[in-house]
């Protein structure tokens, strides 16, 4: 608590339950409140909480909406874990002169590893050897035992050449793959050079990729971009990676394609509806799924805590925060 007479601190909710060397630096300039569950706060209980705050930190998977800053007059920031905002309303926070911003930078290196481990895990079928492996099923060796695909040589389309595009590209050459990008943007092509990757249309990057990688945002423009048309133009027997965002691929779609041997297997961290529960997708041996885990490494989670407490840092100390997402609600916002 500050000294009697002296300026309140500012309250931050935290609306799961880290580590506490994570956010324990909050508390040199702020009255730090968390919620005891790793599990997302029912919005009765976020209500609640958010009452009377100045900042909250939600997770990428929690609605920030129109009627949650309405429940929370005293609200002027929401520092996002995560580089995604797909949860936030950001005109509705600038309509309220609420600033927004997130972690950009932070999940390029662990999101990237999780993007190749799943492309490695499709393509040399890990988890069905080891599945075959646990069952006590393994009495020989046979050529033809879980044959894979190998990388080296093969093709690798990265949709979206961003932060994390770009480090799976730098990784993917080290395995001697053939890496080709799309971008809204193309590259400066001393960029190219630099990656080692050359530019591509999306169609023709879809029909002449072994491996696809999806690497972009979230956002109107690329809501189920990758759908039925783009995934029969997919070479037969290629390999989707997902890590980006769910909706980003149609899901049924997906499926379909899966189911009729079009693509040989898919890697996903990422689904349409989170947490996913009930799908085809379970029963699929050529499907490697994860819980949404590409940021979670100890360092990723680390540095986007420390991203995290800086944006909130300089807010407090009447700074424009480095990450923020909404620069036109500066001029405006809540004091």
């Amino acid at each position: 608590m500050p000294p009697s007479g002296s300026k309140a601190l500012p309250q931050v909710f935290l609306s799961r339950r880290f580590r506490s060397e994570y956010f324990d630096k909050l508390r040199a300039f702020s009255e730090l409140k968390v919620h005891k569950g790793e599990s997302a706060p029912s919005f009765s209980v976020y209500r609640r909480a958010v009452k009377n705050v100045r900042v909250v930190i939600p997770m990428v998977e929690d609605p920030i909406d129109a009627d949650f800053m309405d429940a929370a007059p005293g609200l002027a920031l929401v520092a996002n874990f995560g580089v995604g905002f797909d949860n936030i309303d950001l005109a509705a926070a600038t309509e309220r002169g609420i600033l927004a911003t997130n972690t950009p930078g932070a999940v390029v290196g662990p999101t990237a590893e999780t993007a190749m481990g799943l492309l490695l895990s499709v393509a040399r079928r890990i988890p069905e050897a080891d599945a075959f492996m646990r069952s006590g099923r393994w009495n020989k060796w046979t050529p033809n035992l879980l044959t894979g695909k190998s990388l080296s040589g093969r093709a690798l389309g990265i949709v979206g050449l961003g932060g994390i595009g770009s480090a799976v590209a730098r990784m993917a050459s080290g395995f001697g793959m053939k890496v080709s990008y799309w971008s809204r943007s193309r590259r400066d092509p001393k960029e190219e050079a630099a990656l080692g990757v050359g530019y591509l249309p999306l169609k023709r990057l879809l029909s002449e990729s072994d491996f696809i990688s999806i690497h972009v945002a979230l956002n109107d423009d690329t809501r189920n971009m990758i759908g039925e048309d783009e995934l029969a133009r997919m070479k037969p027997g290629a390999i989707l990676i997902n890590t980006a965002r769910g909706a980003v691929v149609d899901e049924s779609a997906l499926i379909r394609a899966l189911r009729s041997s079009h693509l040989a297997g898919a890697g996903l961290d990422v689904y349409e509806k989170e947490p996913i529960q009930k799908s085809p997708l379970f029963k699929m041996k050529n499907v490697v799924m994860l819980p949404h885990i590409g940021s979670s490494s100890d360092k990723g989670l680390g540095d986007m805590a420390d991203r995290v407490v800086l944006n909130i840092r300089a807010f407090v100390s009447g700074k424009r925060p480095q990450n923020l997402l909404n620069p036109e609600a500066w001029p405006r916002r809540r004091r």
